[in-house]
């Protein structure tokens, strides 16, 4: 028994042990106002639907197209006025930059990224076996360009900014990207169709630079899986090697054939973000009036405390009426929410809730 117990071991010396990401909890009740994963209260496309509808079920016998994704990949060069050799389209934004650590950050130095951002960058970082350092955010949570003004291997941040919502400027972002050229910089800009300006222009100026967007949040297909990254020709090329040399097939055929009616409807995509935008705005006189403080938020949700009541009280007593928030218990946010920002009649549920809790 002894022996046998001492080959388990052994073989459990050679596996990789990462922490892996933890996302927001999914409920199974349905009835649960869900303001905890930053998904889109509003469906697709109309346009999407009817797309579902006319499937060809005989085309799921088939790999989907290979190696480009090429109508999808047109579709999203002519929204953003660029070649489709400049566009790279992946399993949902998380392959994207999963994929894109893979490929960019193997100098052995180490890359750069905020100490308050999405939680996914330093679990790839891990598991790639990429060298990272963290740069704090300042006491406003806005990131200090000057920090990633150094030697590093590459530079990552959301813009705007995971949990904060806050948005760093174009010209701000450029500062660092000019100060990295010898190295990619990624621009995460899962959240820039909720009022950021995108930094994809600098991509026609700047070889280095990596814009990832998604289709999860202003486009609700998170279920889906649907991301996708610009920048050079060059950039793209080494990033969809690596791709090809790990699967060819990421993309399902209902994914590409509904993504490219999601672009297409450019009236409904800004209407669904209007409306977002504008029940972000009366969520921050609400807050406000409840007693709570937060930064600017550039996303579709707000980084909130409040002044008397601890983070977590509200967390749990919010999660006790069946409304989820997002909580960390992390240091300097250990006393924040995020809250996305649902459909008017959800946030007024979450107001009548916190007026309970917070007065």
């Amino acid at each position: 028994m002894r022996k046998g117990m001492d080959i388990h071991m052994k073989w459990e010396e050679n596996v990789r042990k990462v922490v892996p990401y933890v996302p927001g909890e999914q409920p199974e009740n349905k009835t649960v106002i869900k303001l905890n994963t930053n998904e889109n209260p509003y469906p697709p496309s109309p346009k999407v639907k009817d797309a579902m509808a006319g499937m060809e079920l005989d085309r799921m016998r088939l790999y989907p197209a290979f190696p480009e994704q090429t109508e999808l990949a047109e579709a999203l060069a002519l929204k953003y006025q660029i070649d489709k050799e400049q566009i790279f389209i992946g399993d949902g934004s998380d392959d994207v930059l999963s994929l894109a650590f893979m490929t960019f950050f193997q100098s052995g130095k180490p890359i750069l990224f905020p100490d308050i951002t999405y939680s996914f960058y330093d679990v790839w970082a891990d598991l790639y076996r990429v060298p990272y350092e963290t740069r704090a955010l300042d006491e406003h949570f806005c990131i200090r360009v000057e920090d990633y003004m150094q030697p590093n291997g590459g530079v990552v941040f959301p813009n705007p900014n995971a949990p904060t919502g806050v948005l760093l400027g174009r010209g701000e972002v450029e500062r660092i990207i000019e100060a990295n050229r010898d190295v990619v910089v990624i621009v995460d800009e899962a959240y820039i169709d909720f009022g950021g300006t995108s930094c994809l222009p600098l991509t026609q100026k700047y070889d280095n630079l990596l814009v990832v967007q998604t289709f999860s949040k202003s486009r609700s297909m998170a279920g889906m899986r649907i991301g996708y990254a610009m920048g050079s020709r060059k950039l793209i090329k080494y990033i969809n090697d690596v791709k090809y040399s790990v699967n060819s097939y990421t993309m399902n055929y209902a994914a590409l054939q509904l993504g490219v009616e999601a672009v297409k409807d450019e009236a409904y995509f800004q209407e669904s973000c209007g409306k977002i935008m504008r029940t972000r705005e009366r969520a921050k006189k609400e807050f406000t009036r409840l007693g709570f403080t937060f930064p600017e938020s550039y996303g579709n949700f707000m980084f909130v405390s409040h002044d008397r009541v601890p983070a977590r009280e509200i967390f749990e007593r919010l999660r006790e009426n069946d409304i989820y928030v997002r909580y960390w218990n992390k240091e300097r946010i250990d006393n924040y929410l995020r809250v996305t920002i649902g459909t008017d009649e959800q946030m007024e549920a979450l107001y009548r809730a916190l007026e309970k809790i917070c007065g």
